[in-house]
């Protein structure tokens, strides 16, 4: 039996090409659970993206009863600001999800422009209270629906005494900060000469990647840098668990899955304090968090946990724990709540 029909709107970009993401996932279970769920878009130029979604709009309004939109901020809201605006000429339910550290910026470049399209929506989700303190004036009721992981798939191992082997894992794009990477090692090496560094994403060309490398030949750490380079989201537990530590060097962020899965597999984390991350994760509770871009801070959090006796062992447990509140057997029930509450059957 059917539960209702959703038109979910976003970057359903082809998978075979692409990692599937937390609304590639989120539209197969609603439709595993019996909900009727139309995506759009698929096309990879964004131009061409928007024409798609604007004509599923329009041309299949008779087919769902809500829609859901993705919120970027950069030139990616105009999908937002575009859609939200048909729906609402359609008298359609809207639910919008926040998306993305940057958006708080983008508020505060763009306010009349991002009040005015949250207005549109019904409810406004977001899977951080970040988004919900900074943007809390522009929509006072944004709702909390914590971005998902699947536990069956993330086997979680107990790291008492964690070794000098870490893992950073991202796309090599500037607001992701990779060259903060070596950096980091070159602090650390002299004290633990057997330190290595996995770093896996794919690179998104803006010369982040061939940046982080020049400078780990001139700090002499490269050969303690290994690029596995853009792999498969399923097989992406397996090289976590290849290392102890995660680090995660971005300047920008809200809810990341890497940390969760990274969390749920019991590495301990290392993160600058950006963003989302507080919210995440307690520092000295579930991990360690520093100022963005100090590689020495970061280097002397890695120290700590590789000489302080017990204190890896306290994260890693605690990172678990706290990793159990979000597998998608939890979120999923809270997104069809909101939808039951909205959708016309």
């Amino acid at each position: 039996m059917s539960k209702g029909s959703l038109l979910l709107i976003g970057n359903h970009l082809p998978t075979d090409k692409l990692n599937k993401n937390v609304w590639h996932y989120l539209a197969e279970k609603l439709q595993s659970r019996g909900w009727k769920v139309i995506t759009t878009s698929a096309k990879v130029f964004q131009p061409l993206r928007l024409m798609d979604m604007v004509s599923a709009i329009l041309l299949k309004q008779g087919h769902y009863s809500l829609a859901q939109i993705d919120v970027f901020s950069g030139k990616a809201f105009i999908f937002a600001q575009v859609c939200s605006f048909l729906l609402a000429h359609l008298d359609k339910p809207i639910v919008m999800t926040l998306h993305g550290g940057g958006l708080p910026d983008f508020a505060r470049k763009h306010p009349k422009r991002l009040k005015r399209t949250l207005a549109r929506a019904t409810a406004v989700v977001s899977p951080s209270p970040y988004h919900q303190v900074e943007l809390k004036q522009y929509r006072a009721d944004i709702r909390l629906i914590p971005n998902p992981i699947d536990l069956s798939t993330l086997k979680y191992k107990h790291r008492a005494k964690p070794t000098a082997n870490l893992v950073w894992v991202r796309s090599f794009h500037e607001i992701y900060n990779p060259s903060m990477a070596p950096r980091v090692l070159q602090q650390l090496a002299p004290d633990f000469q057997d330190i290595q560094l996995w770093m896996i994403g794919p690179d998104k060309g803006d010369g982040s990647l061939q940046r982080m490398l020049t400078l780990a030949e001139k700090l002499n750490v490269r050969h303690r840098i290994h690029i596995v380079g853009g792999l498969p989201h399923t097989e992406i537990p397996d090289w976590l668990s290849k290392g102890d530590i995660f680090i995660n060097t971005t300047n920008f962020d809200t809810a990341p899955r890497c940390v969760l899965e990274a969390m749920a597999i019991g590495l301990c984390i290392v993160s600058t304090e950006v963003g989302g991350i507080p919210y995440l994760v307690e520092h000295e509770q579930e991990g360690l968090l520093v100022p963005p871009d100090d590689a020495p801070a970061m280097a002397a959090a890695i120290k700590r946990l590789l000489i302080e006796p017990n204190l890896g062992s306290k994260l890693s447990k605690n990172a678990r724990i706290k990793a159990e509140n979000y597998d998608w057997s939890q979120i999923l029930t809270k997104w069809e709540a909101l939808f039951d509450t909205m959708v016309i059957h």
